[in-house]
């Protein structure tokens, strides 16, 4: 080669570097890379946001590991992408013949379907082991049977933007793959809590993880909404879950009890008659396609579904990982030191009604039904406490009370009467402008506000909307942070006590009252007592 040759090569390499050099930094930049425990993966910066989808916290759980608790991640040599979501888990579709299923997209669930479904999604500002931000953690809703984390309601986007804090949403088993018992012996002597398993190994995976994309493991609110609210609420019960956070969010899913091993045998037995198997077939029952199980498990639930019930066939069982039910007697003793906020909307229940143009007769036999000759004076009250209020709405008022709030109040009490870390209440009163408000205040409304995403259907983008958003939204970033949700955007927020019930109404304006509604919650309290009495 002559010296001219070497002469182009060298000022042709050169100018390849230079022009290389700025690319692989904006790369770096558009493409961030974390290193975790297992190893390296790539995101995409989204608006200033770092964005990684479907990292792995656990292996696949088909095959061998199938009704096991959650096995590890193999550790992996080079950079895996974290740039779109991973599976959801095996699970009846949503049915959008249902108005609500639609108005909350709950048949938008991208990612696949699968039994590779341990993996979870994070937001973060800015994935600097020294950053050190709050952490909130959210568990899907959908009960224990369906959702995921990859419904646009998930998206995390928004709040950690809002928040500069990290945000993580989790997919994880379900139904019988996730909620099967399977006897109390042997190998899957706990398969009927491996979905809630999961998820306190997805809370290990923040543990080890959170400080590489920019998180303060010592600041982990968990909060979930209906289904995920009675996640949070066994997850206070689980003993392997304790020093896993710091601060808890139950959002209209205060569950305080799980299921006996006595009633999770009776929905196995079912199950399984339809496979053809017995229960100690476990290298047959592994073998089976999941989609010939959720056929068995769909036959299980039809007569839930088919009287308007979220399935409740499969569901965490009491057993090794769940030794005591979630708040029955008791609050639990391994959260008592736990700072927690327990929600509920006033219409809860609106999202499974469907007699939309029901009258006042029919809300009152319904009533009669249910509480005897008080029926007339206790309709008269809910028609006083809102006159504009519609026949749908009082009915479904009226069953929220009686089902939702009342729990809601016995998981305070409980909380109270323990001795427990001050525990806050909110309600959430301001209605949905979905098909003319006709939904009210319903079941998962304040979901998009506590993301501060206000783009769907239940909520809109509207002036007002956005204040409750800021304010919603800013409370779990504060509890997230300190412990309090108590923030400048919102009123002051007093704990909850036995004196004065303080609870923060987000209406407009949102405001702190004492005992809100107070007659209907001691009516119901009376209705429950007069119950257990009779047996």
């Amino acid at each position: 080669m002559t010296p001219d040759r070497r002469k182009v090569l060298a000022a042709a390499g050169a100018a390849l570097t230079l022009a290389a050099g700025p690319a692989r930094g904006q790369e770096s930049r558009l493409f961030p890379i974390v290193e975790t425990a297992e190893g390296k993966v790539r995101g995409l910066r989204s608006g200033r946001i770092c964005v990684f989808k479907g990292l792995r916290y656990g292996a696949d759980t088909s095959g061998a590991n199938r009704f096991l608790p959650p096995q590890p991640v193999k550790p992996w040599a080079g950079v895996r992408d974290a740039l779109d979501y991973g599976n959801i888990a095996p699970q009846i579709p949503g049915d959008r013949r249902h108005v609500y299923a639609d108005l909350i997209l709950n048949d938008v669930q991208p990612g696949g379907m699968g039994e590779d479904c341990l993996v979870l999604n994070l937001w973060t500002p800015d994935p600097n082991p020294s950053a050190k931000k709050p952490v909130i953690v959210r568990f899907h809703g959908g009960g224990f049977y369906g959702g995921s984390s990859n419904n646009p309601g998930g998206d995390g986007e928004m709040l950690a933007r809002f928040g500069d804090c990290v945000v993580v949403t989790v997919n994880h088993r379900l139904s019988a793959l996730g909620y099967l018992y399977l006897g109390e012996d042997g190998p899957l002597a706990d398969s009927g809590a491996a979905g809630m398993e999961d998820l306190r190994a997805s809370l290990q995976w923040v543990a080890r993880n959170i400080e590489a994309f920019g998180g303060d493991p010592t600041r982990v609110l968990i909060v979930g909404q209906s289904g995920g609210g009675a996640k949070v609420s066994h997850l206070m019960a689980m003993p392997e879950a304790k020093g896993l956070f710091s601060s808890a969010g139950v959002m209209s899913g205060s569950q305080l009890a799980a299921m006996s091993r006595e009633q999770a045998a009776k929905a196995s037995d079912a199950l399984l008659r339809r496979l053809g198997l017995r229960m100690d077939q476990i290298k047959e029952l592994r073998a089976v396609p999941f989609t010939t199980l959720l056929a068995a498990q769909a036959e299980v639930e039809a007569e839930e579904r088919a009287r308007g019930e979220a399935p409740r066939s499969f569901a965490p069982v009491l057993g090794r990982a769940i030794p005591r039910h979630p708040f029955t007697p008791g609050a639990p003793a391994e959260s008592l030191h736990i700072p927690l906020v327990v929600s509920t909307t006033l219409d809860e229940r609106t999202y499974r009604e469907t007699r939309f143009d029901m009258g006042w007769e029919e809300v009152r036999e319904r009533l009669t039904t249910r509480v005897g000759a008080e029926a007339d004076n206790l309709l008269t009250a809910y028609r006083d406490e809102d006159s504009a209020a519609t026949p749908f709405i009082i009915n479904a008022r009226i069953n929220s009370d009686a089902t939702f709030r009342r729990s809601a109040n016995t998981m305070l009490e409980r909380r109270l009467a323990a001795g427990a870390a001050p525990t806050w209440s909110y309600l959430w009163a301001s209605p949905s402008p979905a098909f003319g408000g006709r939904y009210g205040a319903t079941h998962g409304i304040d979901v998009a506000y506590a993301m501060h995403d206000i783009r769907f259907p239940l909520a809109g983008p509207t002036a007002n909307n956005l204040r409750l958003a800021d304010e919603l939204a800013a409370a779990w970033v504060a509890m997230a942070a300190s412990g309090r949700p108590d923030n400048p955007k919102t009123p002051a927020w007093a704990p909850y006590d036995l004196k004065d019930r303080n609870t923060l109404v987000f209406g407009d304006p949102t405001r702190s009252v004492s005992d809100p509604r107070r007659y209907f919650r001691e009516f119901w309290e009376r209705e429950a007592a007069s119950r257990r009495e009779r047996g």
